[in-house]
């Protein structure tokens, strides 16, 4: 096959494919983050690092064959929106972690209740690709359960930025709050673009059927 033949020849199974592993790793990277909430260690920070470096890796081949193929089975943006929102949600995992360490913030159940969420919305992200090219209905219903999840993420959210401000207003105890607000952020900005992956499953499948 000619180089010209194959920039013409849609590359459906590779785009999929690296989505999917996109969102699996989403899922080994955010059951570490997890881990790191529940018992804070080395090595679970170490797993959050690697999911985030093994995530960028997928990405960049996933954008390297966008550029390089001329019709895409799905839209074009779509493929490139959803691969960044997933992308994002590890990379929020990493800097949470990172933050965490840098700052000396230790977990509390605010935290760990935001990562427990997390995982659930990005095992439905990965089970909405896995299924959105034969069952796209059951796909858009793993959407649907994303979104909910990120509902419950911000209420979480919000009530441990209500909770956080509500202690007393000395020096040492305002830069205390001031880091833990910056770490719940990262959370709810993660959840934030689990809920983008999910719209973006949503568009694909309303265009697609």
């Amino acid at each position: 096959m000619s180089w010209l033949s194959s920039f013409f020849k849609p590359k459906q199974d590779n785009f999929m494919r690296y989505l999917t592993q996109q969102a699996e790793i989403d899922v080994r990277g955010l059951e570490a983050l997890l881990a790191y909430m529940r018992h804070p260690s080395l090595e679970s920070a170490e797993q959050v690092n690697r999911a985030e470096g093994d995530a960028d890796e997928v990405r960049r081949i996933l954008v390297d064959d966008l550029n390089r193929t001329f019709v895409t089975p799905i839209d074009r943006e779509d493929i490139y929106n959803l691969s960044r929102a997933v992308d994002d949600v590890i990379d929020y995992a990493y800097t949470t972690v990172d933050e965490m360490t840098m700052l000396g913030v230790q977990p509390d159940e605010y935290l760990q209740r935001m990562a427990e969420l997390l995982v659930d919305a990005t095992r439905e992200i990965h089970l909405a690709l896995q299924r959105l090219d034969d069952h796209p209905g059951v796909a858009q219903e793993h959407a649907r359960r994303a979104k909910k999840v990120e509902n419950e993420t911000e209420k979480t959210y919000r009530k441990a930025v209500a909770e956080l401000f509500s202690g007393p207003a000395e020096p040492g105890n305002i830069v205390c709050m001031l880091k833990k607000r910056e770490i719940y952020r990262h959370l709810s900005n993660a959840a934030d673009r689990a809920d983008e992956a999910a719209n973006v499953i949503s568009n694909i499948v309303v265009k697609t059927t």
